[in-house]
Order: structure tokens, then sequence, then C-alpha cells
């Protein structure tokens, strides 16, 4: 597959309606995938799919492989007979359009165990149907498996605490204490790795439907891992830590459009020299399992590769950080020595110098361009993100999920902003009016690319926003349109669009 003129809509799963209080992957994804191919979309762009813990960020998941099952289908299951009509008898008051993730981890996990617990014996004897396709996703996912199973099972004993505040046997994965919790928990491994099965099978289905009607699947690597995840705890040579388990530096970006302070992510930095010695090998593993997600890689953090803000732990702040080059040039020849054809997009934004673009330019990855920052500064010449500025190779958002909804920047925009959009495009837009203005800006230019979040789609206002970075809000991550929301009037607009714009492929 190879991006050609075409266009697409960023919608995390979690954003689907449903009456489960969360998105899933059962009728309205599938709902969906039909509206974006009556809309003449190429494309659907998620964000990370793992499993989320504190702060509820896709971003910082408790997995770089492992799949987060509040998005499995329970009526899907209830379908095909691992959930019964009474498991169904007391269920919570939703709210339709919010996530409440306090909610989901208490009673969607509680009705996943119920899954597990009707099969169980069955599994365990072989009789149940779905005994051979169990055993073969456990040994074709045996080297992130395990270690993800009882990470989640050991954290469960543990009170949810961090694995680096564990008693230091399992802390430090000594093999004695290893053996024992293995044995001990045995069926905590077998239920969260049934779990993880139920997720990748109605995934797979997802992602084959999209793919009969036309549609790709864009998705995201995130550079860094969660500090309290079971890759850093599995993995601990790969990453700066000191011998009590705690990170020398963390992870963050400067003082920037987001942030005066910079954003502190807290995430653990990698050991690049362990990393490249023994040839990149769970990058290249990384790649393959989110292959088996997506048909496109987005790279949330490209710059990093280059060179990274690293951060003296602990700090309050991401002011008083450094950067250090990162070896991007042979991870990338690695991956692609590894993973011919793979597809990668450069999430490019932020501080991008020299080093970062060669590196971009270098492996002909295309990047991105934001059109919310394309009138600040008001020297149409230089900024790269205005229409005429823009280039082929690139993918062109009119904002993304860490940005304010298209009519909530209009709103909130700096006069000089506005004014510098009234100047360039000889317009004078109203609230209403000026997310579709920028729609069509985005899909009128040469990026051979161009994908809208759905908010923009819909014309909703700053508290539709996905996130507000550097935050921990409680309204971060957990937004959800409405169904009824994706009319066919608004596909017809959206493909007439997509047909003036040469992006109807």
């Amino acid at each position: 597959m190879s991006i050609t003129r075409s266009s697409g809509v960023l919608l995390h799963p979690t954003s689907l309606p449903g009456p489960y209080g969360i998105g899933e992957l059962g009728v309205h994804a599938h709902a969906f995938i039909d509206w974006l191919a009556d809309a003449g979309q190429r494309y659907w762009q998620v964000m990370p799919l793992g499993p989320t813990g504190y702060g509820d960020s896709p971003y910082q998941a408790f997995s770089a492989f492992a799949g987060n099952p509040y998005l499995v289908s329970l009526d899907d299951l209830r379908a095909e007979g691992l959930l019964q009509a009474s498991d169904f008898d007391v269920i919570p008051e939703f709210g339709t359009d919010r996530v409440d993730f306090g909610q989901q981890y208490i009673w969607r996990n509680q009705m996943l165990d119920r899954a597990f617990a009707h099969a169980e014996t069955d599994l365990m004897s072989g009789e149940h149907p779905l005994t051979a396709e169990f055993g073969q996703f456990l040994s074709e996912e045996a080297g992130w498996l395990g270690d993800y199973a009882l990470y989640t099972a050991i954290k469960a004993t543990q009170g949810g605490l961090p694995w680096n505040a564990w008693p230091l046997p399992l802390r430090n994965r000594e093999a004695a204490a290893m053996t024992q919790a293995q044995q001990n928990l045995a069926r905590d491994l077998l239920r969260v790795s049934f779990q993880q099965f139920l997720f990748f099978r109605q995934w797979k289905v997802v992602r084959g439907y999209a793919s009969s009607k036309g549609i790709a699947i864009i998705g995201d690597i995130p550079i860094f891992v969660a500090m309290d995840s079971s890759d850093a705890w599995a993995r601990p040579e790969q990453f700066q830590f000191d011998d009590a388990g705690q990170p020398v530096a963390v992870a963050g970006v400067p003082p920037d459009y987001f942030s005066d302070t910079g954003q502190l992510w807290g995430n653990p930095l990698y050991r690049w020299e362990a990393m490249e010695a023994d040839g990149f090998a769970w990058w290249i593993e990384r790649f393959r399992g989110s292959l088996k997600l997506f048909d496109i890689i987005r790279i949330d953090h490209f710059r990093g590769f280059a060179a990274y803000w690293e951060i003296p732990f602990p700090a309050e702040t991401a002011i008083h950080g450094r950067w250090v080059a990162a070896p991007g040039h042979a991870l990338f020849q690695a991956i692609r020595d590894a993973l011919p054809g793979v597809e990668i997009i450069a999430e490019d934004l932020g501080v991008v110098t020299p080093d970062v673009e060669a590196l971009r330019d270098d492996f002909e990855l295309p990047g991105m361009a934001v059109l919310q920052f394309a009138f600040g500064g008001g020297d149409f010449s230089v900024n790269a993100f205005l229409p005429d500025n823009l280039k082929e190779n690139q993918v062109v958002y009119t904002g993304t999920h860490d940005n304010d909804t298209t009519r909530g920047w209009w709103v909130h925009a700096e006069e000089s902003e506005r004014h510098a959009y009234r100047v360039y495009t000889s317009s004078d837009p109203t609230e209403e009016t000026f997310a579709w203005a920028l729609t069509e800006m985005a899909f009128h230019s040469r990026s051979k690319l161009s994908v809208v979040p759905l908010q923009d789609l819909l014309n909703l206002n700053s508290e539709d926003r996905m996130n507000l970075p550097g935050t921990t809000g409680p309204q971060n991550w957990t937004w959800r349109y409405r169904a009824g929301a994706l009319t066919p009037a608004l596909a017809a607009q959206l493909r007439a669009l997509t047909e003036q714009t040469g992006r109807l492929t």
C-alpha cells in the first residue's frame, strides 16, 4: 500500500457511541466504517490501542504490545455465548457523551471476568470451540504476552502499585519469585491472556471489515513507553534506571506552543546503546506487533529519534532539560531491513531542527502539518503550515487530538491570528462556518493525505476536544459522539468535497 491523494478521519474507538459507557469494537465500529465509505474516505486514524491506566491516556499504556480490553464488544461476546443474558441483569447508568473510566474499570472488568469464567472449564479441557484459536494466539504472542499477563496479575496483588514499588524479588524479577508468582497466579495469567485474545480477535474482524470497504487504518506508536508498564518492568536493561528501579532521567518537551514550562511526560528514557547493540530487536518487534493492528504507522514525537529532551529525575517541570542525540538513522534502517514495505508517518511537530528534517527526508517519510498553526507569526513566507507552503509528501490536519477543536480554536484565537486568516483567504468566516472552511483548505492543499478529526466535521466546541496537553483533567480522553450524529447529509457533503479535491480513490 502506498498513500495516494486521499483523505480520512481521526477518531479513537473509545469515542464511538454505544450502550455500555465507552466505544467498542462491535456494531458501532462497523457503522462508523460504513459512514466513512459513504463519505468517500480512505483512512480511519486511531490513537494507540493499548490498555490505559491512571490518567486514561492511550499514550501512557501498561504495554506497548497489548490491546485495551475496555474496547471489547460485550454484545458480541453475548452473541457467541461467552456472556449470558443474566450477566446483563445489573448494568450501571452510563453517560452518553463521556467515558467514565473508573466505572469501566470496575464493571467492564467484572463482565470480562465472567466471560472467562464461562469458558474456563472447556478451554482447559480442550472442548471449547475457541480452544485451538486461543492456543494459537498464546503461541504467536508469547514474546510479550507472558510478561504482560504476569505484570498485570502481580500488580493486582500489590494494590495497583507501580512495579518499582513492589517487593524487591518481584521488582527485580528474581527467578524464584517469578516461578512462585506464575504458580500462584496461574488462573489470573490465563484470564488476562484470554482478555487479550478477545481484543485482538475482535479488532481483526473490525480491520477486516474496514479493508472490505476500502478503508485502511492509521495507528500510533508513541515513541516512549509508560514508566509503569510491563515493557519497563520486563526489560529494565533497555531503560535509564538506577539500581532501585527509579529513572535517572525522564522524557518531555521544552516550553512550546502548548506550555510555558514545557511538558513533563515522565516516561523513562531508552538506553539507546543497549538497543543498538542487539540490533534494535525490541523496536523491530514493536513495529511488527503494530502491523498486526494498523496498515500505516504514525510515530508520535518523531523528533525524539533525532534528539530527545532529557529531564533529570525528579523534576517539577520540563524547563531544566537538555537535547541528547538518538540513533534514529540506524534504528529506521534496521526497521526497514526487517520489515520492508512498512509505511510510516512522522509526527514532526514541535521543535523541528535540520537533524529531524534529515532523518525524515532520508527515509522519505511524510511529515505532518496542522492548519491551526498556520496563522501565527504574521509572515506568510515562512510559516510552514500555510497551504501555499505545504509539501506533497505530507499529511495535513485541521487539528490533532492535542489541539482545540477547530471551532473552539477560532473562538479563542488571538485577533492577530484571525486577522491573518482573513487576509490570507480574503474571507471572514463565522464561528459556525470556520471549521468547514479549514476542512476545505486542508482538502484543497497539495498534501497527498488530509485527515480531519471527527469533532471538526461535526463542528463541535472546545468542550469536545480530546486532550489538553500538560493536564490530567477529567475531560481528557473521554469525549464520545452521540448516536445519530453521523448523518447521510454530512457523508454526502464530505464525499462531494473529497471528489472535488481529487481525493476520491
